[in-house]
């Protein structure tokens, strides 16, 4: 269950005591979970491709993983299924950085196209539909304000 290249990003869940989820590199791919409580690794899943970064969505029980080579996209993973919700594509390069919003419902990502990516993608508190999942494009160093 240990990675089999470097270990690229890591994320504690807010719905689970003890889960952390880790993302290996290239020659690795796979986004694996552990149960920190007991020290137990639990089932993980094959991305097909370097994972850049991890993060968890506040609101519902599903993981955000960003990829490198060689898809350069994200993708939103039901948990413990981790059967894919939606991957998201648009970088053109790694993406290299990923946050959430304080009110968990967009994430932004950041790549080596020199762009930021704006995704909503979670429901709020109550429940909502991702039928409206919207992107928008900032070119880094365009002025926002």
């Amino acid at each position: 269950h240990d990675h089999h290249a470097a270990v690229k990003a890591i994320a504690w869940s807010p719905h689970q005591r003890g889960l952390l989820a880790s993302g290996g590199g290239t020659a690795d791919r796979h986004i694996r979970f552990w149960n920190t409580v007991s020290n137990t690794p639990l089932p993980g899943v094959d991305t097909g491709s370097q994972v850049c970064n991890l993060i968890w969505s506040k609101n519902v029980n599903e993981i955000v993983s960003t990829h490198g080579y060689s898809l350069n996209q994200i993708i939103i993973w039901k948990y413990p299924s981790m059967s894919e919700v939606i991957t998201l594509t648009g970088h053109t390069y790694r993406v290299l950085y990923l946050a959430i919003s304080p009110d968990g419902q967009t994430i932004v990502t950041g790549a080596g196209d020199e762009t930021l990516r704006f995704w909503n993608v979670f429901p709020g508190t109550k429940k909502a539909s991702r039928s409206c999942i919207s992107s928008t494009t900032i070119p880094i160093g365009h002025t926002i304000r």
